[in-house]
């Protein structure tokens, strides 16, 4: 009898294992299901994030849909890395062919309570060829495949090529990789993570959630010295060492990317608008394609910039809410009387608001129903300067307050390359999306606009500097034959004066004379030197008042602009890519930007010894509060306080920024707090500050280079200038 049962029960077995291994068979027919095949496995694909690198070689930020992926060199795995991996994961994994039989059976026998029974070779086949499956028989039907897969990458990868691969594609929340997790939680490269940072990385392997070290820290610090456990378990550290690891606090430097976080956010996103085209171009996904961006872009300019714009911006918005306070009247003004409170501005504004058009849409246009919702407060988070503001508020006072933001857009170049340094597009891409550098972001750009109307008058040879000119009125004839006489914002501090003097002071009249030099076709002179300094010229108007910058023009065209005097009158294109690569490197296109001579070398140089004066002793003399180095530059400040724009140049470096509201209508009272010497340039003057600090940056801090060609016109004037008055030193620019 018992005989027979065992002659069974060897029957049972023997049945049991030629079914298990027909299973098999058919599986690897791909007859239970479509399994990877050798091109597959021998060239695996994985959706890889795009980087963007700054100049200097860091990533400043990713391009991704939902995965954060990114691949990482063996020679850039510390070893410890894979120590505490296989110490952890798989103990003899250099021992097995992709299957660990013993552990598997152990696996099996105490139902995974003391360890799975995968290897590191099995979850590398489920990370690459395999979704999660849900119910038990597709589970089993998974398991199966994942030993197949298993076996077939171990013959056709070395054990170290298995590590790589596994540690490329494993998952930390949504950053898949370890070069990812390594810049997410302890923002460094993966080849300088300490032993214990490895160790934390390595725990969370079992369960992400669980052993999250942001949100769970002591479970994170418990699962990272059982991992130290298991490296002195097998040999990899001593128990010296994992004690003192063990007593180490977690340290952490989390870095929560996202496209509205980290550095150069607004930037970035006008890059991923621009490589969107390109990439539809020619043929690649952005997302997936893990493409290499090495952009102009240099991270310590760049955090500098974005560090002074955040500090100056907070003062100023607490200015202008201070002085809304104290008038105790709205801040948005009657276009054309601007001490009038215009009481249609937030009614019209309400109008356009997504709120008002559903609430509209929903009550059939009923005033009544419309109004008593867009006055009920509800929870919404608001931005300010100490950072978001979860608040009880209304639709309506929440229009209010965002209407009353101050905004910015600032960016510096080289201008001789054309390479775009920095780029701080607002204040806060989360809530601000609109990029007030780019070429369609453009605002009324005032007095900066002047040194372009000089510099045609000076390259015809119309103009001298040295020349003296009357401060009085000056009337010019349009076409159509009326006239046109502008006024200076403040008194003149002569009745003539030199146009040095007159750029200084940024006086309205002596621009307006250097204009009537021009001709009688004198806005089409300017405009074709504007077209050839890389401003968009289709929106000038044939008026002789666009010599005061009554036009719109964007800060990435002014900063470009400007950049011709400082190279020796040649307009360089500002660029912001250099080459984009593919994921192995290979160049798939390098960019140069165009150049065009916009003037003569004599003249721009000339144009820098005027701009010169504009610090010293003129209207952007508050720059000298900053930084002593030779420097050219102009402020401007439209009607009103609308719009506050300085511009600097040295040698190496030209920068603009702007400053208003969004609407022109919202603006400071005072021109002493509203004009582009208070407003915009402390904002370049404090990043120059910064640059000039870092000496690491190698910003020359010498003075303008004469060109080769003669200078044939007078710089050095005998004529006694006029004391200037307070009021153009203070930055009066109108």
């Amino acid at each position: 009898m018992t005989s027979i049962l065992i002659k069974r029960l060897w029957q049972i077995f023997g049945i049991g294992l030629l079914l298990f291994f027909s299973i098999i068979l058919i599986t690897s027919f791909g007859w239970l299901g479509k399994l990877p095949d050798i091109n597959e496995l021998e060239n695996p694909s994985t959706k890889l994030a795009s980087e963007i690198y700054s100049e200097d070689g860091k990533i400043i930020g990713k391009i991704y849909s939902q995965e954060d992926r990114t691949n990482i060199n063996i020679n850039d795995l510390p070893k410890y890395m894979i120590y505490a991996l296989v110490a952890t994961e798989d103990a003899r994994f250099y021992k097995h062919s992709g299957i660990d039989f013993r552990s598997l059976f152990r696996a099996v026998i105490f139902l995974g309570k003391k360890g799975g029974g995968s290897t590191i070779t099995q979850q590398l086949a489920k990370n690459m060829f395999h979704p999660e499956r849900r119910n038990y028989i597709q589970r089993m039907l998974q398991k199966i495949k994942e030993w197949i897969i298993a076996t077939a990458l171990e013959k056709r990868y070395t054990k170290d090529e298995i590590i790589l691969m596994y540690f490329n594609t494993v998952p930390w929340e949504n950053s898949y990789g370890i070069k990812s997790a390594s810049k997410k939680f302890f923002n460094k490269e993966t080849k300088d993570l300490k032993v214990e940072e490895a160790a934390v990385l390595v725990a969370m392997l079992k369960a992400s959630a669980i052993y999250h070290p942001v949100n769970h820290p002591d479970r994170a610090v418990n699962r990272r010295n059982t991992v130290l456990n298991q490296m002195t378990k097998y040999g990899y550290i001593n128990k010296e060492e994992r004690d003192s690891l063990k007593n180490l606090d977690l340290v952490l430097d989390y870095q929560l990317t996202t496209h509205n976080k980290g550095l150069a956010t607004y930037f970035r996103e006008y890059l991923r608008n621009y490589l969107a085209d390109w990439c539809e171009k020619k043929g690649y996904n952005m997302y997936n394609d893990g493409l290499k961006i090495y952009t102009t872009i240099n991270s310590k300019m760049q955090k500098y910039a974005e560090e002074v714009v955040a500090e100056h911006m907070a003062n100023l918005q607490k200015q202008f809410f201070e002085e809304t306070k104290k008038l105790k009247s709205e801040p948005w003004r009657s276009e054309e009387e601007v001490w009038r409170v215009d009481k249609d501005y937030i009614p019209k504004h309400m109008k356009r608001t997504a709120r008002y058009i559903y609430l509209k849409n929903k009550f059939g246009g009923r005033e009544d129903s419309i109004n008593f919702y867009m006055n009920r407060k509800v929870h919404m988070t608001i931005f300010s300067w100490n950072g978001d503001r979860d608040t009880l508020m209304s639709p309506l006072d929440s229009l209010k307050y965002s209407k009353q933001i101050l905004h910015t857009g600032f960016m510096s170049m080289e201008p001789h390359t054309g390479f775009i340094k920095a780029w701080v597009g607002g204040i806060n891409l989360r809530h601000f999306q609109y990029d007030h550098v780019n070429k369609t972001a453009t605002r009324q750009v005032g007095s900066t606009f002047k040194p372009i109307v000089y510099a045609r008058a000076l390259d015809d040879d119309k103009i001298e500097p040295c020349e003296m000119v009357p401060t009085g009125p000056v009337t010019l004839e349009l076409e159509d034959g009326q006239t046109w006489t502008p006024a200076n914002s403040g008194k003149a501090p002569a009745p003539e004066v030199t146009l040095y003097t007159g750029l200084k002071l940024s006086l309205n009249t002596v621009t307006a004379r250097v204009m009537k030099r021009l001709g009688p076709r004198s806005p089409f002179a300017v405009r074709d030197i504007s077209d050839k300094l890389g401003i968009d010229t289709r929106k000038f108007m044939p008026y002789p008042s666009i010599c005061l910058g009554t036009m719109d023009v964007s800060v990435f065209e002014m900063v470009g602009a400007y950049s011709a005097f400082a190279n020796d009158g040649e307009w360089t294109e500002p660029i912001f890519i250099t080459r984009i690569e593919d994921k192995n490197g290979n160049i798939l296109e390098e960019f140069f930007p165009r150049q065009v001579e916009a003037m003569r070398p004599q003249t721009a140089y000339v144009m820098l010894k005027m701009l010169e004066k504009v610090v010293d002793g003129g209207t952007g003399s508050r720059l000298r509060r900053y930084v002593t180095v030779p420097v050219a530059a102009k402020t401007g400040t439209t009607q009103n306080n609308s719009d506050g724009w300085f511009m600097a140049i040295t040698p190496d470096l030209v920068s603009g920024c702007w400053v208003g509201a969004e609407d022109r209508q919202v603006h400071f009272r005072s021109m002493a707090l509203g004009q582009g010497a208070s407003t915009a340039l402390p904002i370049v003057g404090m990043f120059m500050k910064k640059i000039y600090n870092d000496e690491k940056l190698k910003i020359s801090k010498e003075g303008f280079k004469k060109p080769d060609t003669e200078i044939i016109v007078p710089l050095d004037c005998n004529t006694a200038e006029p004391k200037t008055p307070t009021e153009y030193i203070e930055g009066i620019d109108f």
